[in-house]
Parts: C-alpha cells; sequence; structure tokens
C-alpha cells in the first residue's frame, strides 16, 4: 500500500510525537528529574497532580472560552451549534475544543491513577506528561487549519504521552498486584 502526501506526513508526525513521549516517560521513570521520593504521603502525591492539572486544564479553558467569545461576537454562530449549523470559524473551534476535551479526560484518568499507585519515584513523569500535553496542544492548534500533516505531531504529542504512561500503568498493574 502506498501512502498519500498527507499520510506519510501524519505518519512522521505521529512517529516523532510517539518516540518523544516515550523520552519523556522514560526520563521521568529513570532520571526522576524532579527528586520525589520513594515513599510520599497521599496529600503531596495529589498536590504533585493538582499542579500537574494546571497546564492541561488551561488548554480546556482556553478552548472553551475562544468558541465562547467567537459565538458572542459572530451574530450567525450566537445561538450555538444546536440552533445554528455554525460558521467555519465556529466548526474549527468545536473541533479544537472537542479534541482538547477528549484529550484532557484521558490524561485526567490517567494522572490521577498514575498519581495513586505508582511509586513515589515516578511521579516526575506527570508534571513531564503534563508539559508535554501542554507543547502539544499549542502544536495542535497552530497546525489544525493547515491540515492533518501540520497537527498530527500536536495530537501525537498530547495523545501517547497519556497512551505511553497508561501502557506502563497497566504492565505495572499486572506484575505488581495480585487477587
Amino acid at each position: 500500500m502506498t501512502l498519500s502526501e498527507k499520510q506519510t506526513g501524519v505518519l512522521k508526525g505521529m512517529l516523532v510525537g510517539a518516540l518523544t513521549s516515550v523520552l519523556f516517560i522514560v526520563l521521568g521513570v529513570c532520571f526522576n528529574p524532579f527528586s520525589y521520593e520513594m515513599t510520599i504521603p497521599l496529600i503531596d502525591r495529589l498536590a504533585i497532580l493538582g499542579y500537574s492539572l494546571i497546564l492541561p486544564l488551561a488548554f480546556l479553558v482556553m478552548s472553551v472560552g475562544r468558541l465562547a467569545k467567537h459565538r458572542f461576537f459572530t451574530p450567525e454562530d450566537i445561538d450555538g451549534s444546536g440552533l445554528s449549523s455554525g460558521s467555519a470559524k465556529a466548526k474549527i473551534l468545536q473541533g479544537l475544543l472537542q479534541n482538547t476535551l477528549e484529550q484532557f479526560g484521558i490524561a485526567l484518568g490517567i494522572y490521577v491513577i498514575w498519581s495513586l499507585i505508582m511509586p513515589g519515584t515516578w511521579l516526575s513523569v506527570i508534571p513531564l506528561a503534563a508539559i508535554v500535553f501542554a507543547a502539544g496542544r499549542c502544536l495542535f492548534f497552530w497546525g489544525y487549519e493547515k491540515g492533518a500533516a501540520s497537527r498530527a505531531l500536536g495530537f501525537a504529542l498530547t495523545f501517547y504521552s497519556s497512551v505511553v504512561m497508561f501502557v506502563v500503568l497497566f504492565i505495572h498493574v499486572i506484575v505488581n498486584v495480585s487477587i
């Protein structure tokens, strides 16, 4: 099967994003750049989680705000997507919001579970993943209107940082939990 030019561009972005995500997770697990102790009280784990959610949540808030501002100042969009067909700009902003909400939901669940059950020395992964999430969202927003290849790296950084964490988390649970 021959890939189209767009598919090749998307594949390159996805591969770079996936590899970058793996590198950041490995960095957090193996080098513990925030120097967290092995045993961390629950309140401190929750604080790490809380601080780490600020960046991803900021992108969700920004996405909602951008669409709300557009709707307020655009008469054909002010009634919302349920009551109008939506302008091209509203559809773009809705797409950005929808994808950001999806990515935030995935990251939130994984960050919470990671913060509660993973070894303390592995908790550096959460703030690192949040930074990768933010970088990914910036690239995704920047490239969205330019097409799939232009937004692929941003999507991949956001998505694969969570997916890699999930895979590591899943393996950790299987290896370390006996029922």
